[in-house]
């Protein structure tokens, strides 16, 4: 624009809040999901075993359906506890795993590899913001998959018994349901967003994700059996989180020792606080690794 028109003005429109700037770079992103239509079927797919839970949990408080099934002491085979709850949340949390591991690499690694990150942090937009903006388009679909469905569960199984009552004298299941799902999408969030920024290429870093969870596991089992030992299962994330879900939801560690995919092995498990501090230095070296890559500018030797 030449100088000598003055035709320039600042923008003098309404400011975004600062505390929801970061809401840009999801507003974005979930249309662009949107196009996948593997995704879509795969997020669709994903509450077939809710609406199974939800179907038993109706069945189980319906006399005339037993009747007519002619299963009248089904009642007594499936009962609605931590562990009904805590297979429910492993199933989908293993879910939540390969949905992390199909759209979280490609989160970062397209703006590190087209320059794109100056752009952003060139506007009133901090790393934190950024990094805070790219995990809440994977912790908002993955939450959608676990913690969300299982309260509703929680709620038709209280409206179904009840009521109140019942509600109060399992508030743990709640609390577990909540806290336990934002552990572990805290975890894959932070994980595959550090895959995403050190590799670019997108199949190894969703193929680095499943390494991470289950070859580290293999190598806990080696250190294990060479070692005789139990410290080993430290390099074992989920048995890590299932131990951890335990304690959230109040159950007896003699009945359960986690969910679905998510259990430590009986007569091997660590003290609480290793799996809490194991779990915490995983999240501080993704946020390591996230610093060291979400930069303004990238200096090249």
């Amino acid at each position: 624009m030449a100088i000598y028109k003055k035709t320039y003005r600042p923008y003098d429109g309404a400011l975004t809040p600062s505390f929801t700037r970061f809401l840009v770079i999801p507003r974005y992103a979930f249309e662009e999901m949107r196009k996948s239509r593997f995704l879509t079927i795969f997020f669709i797919a994903s509450f077939i075993y809710p609406l199974i839970a939800a179907l038993i949990i109706y069945v189980q408080h319906n006399v005339s359906a037993l009747n007519l099934l002619g299963v009248q002491g089904a009642n007594r085979l499936i009962s609605i506890n931590a562990t009904f709850f805590l297979n429910f949340l492993g199933w989908q949390s293993m879910l939540a795993l390969f949905l992390a591991a199909f759209t979280g690499p490609g989160q970062v690694s397209p703006d590190l590899a087209n320059n794109a990150l100056s752009l952003y942090l060139a506007r009133p937009f901090s790393r934190a913001e950024y990094v805070l903006g790219k995990m809440w388009i994977l912790i908002v679909l993955m939450s959608l998959m676990t913690w969300v469905p299982g309260l509703l569960l929680f709620l038709l199984q209280a409206y179904l018994e009840d009521g109140w009552t019942w509600m109060q004298a399992n508030s743990s299941l709640a609390v577990g349901l909540f806290f336990g799902s934002w552990v572990w999408l805290l975890i894959l969030a932070l994980l595959a967003l550090a895959l995403s920024a050190w590799v670019k290429w997108k199949p190894a870093a969703g193929a680095l994700m499943f390494g991470v969870f289950f070859v580290a596991a293999g190598f806990g089992v080696a250190i294990n059996g060479v070692q005789r030992t139990r410290w080993g299962h430290l390099f074992n994330i989920s048995a890590l989180i299932g131990s951890v879900w335990v304690h959230l939801f109040g159950a007896d560690p003699a009945v359960n020792n986690g969910g679905a995919f998510f259990r430590m092995p009986a007569g091997e498990e660590l003290p609480l606080w290793c799996c809490w501090t194991a779990l915490g230095v995983l999240c501080l070296i993704c946020l390591y690794m996230l610093t060291r890559k979400i930069r303004g500018a990238e200096v090249v030797r």
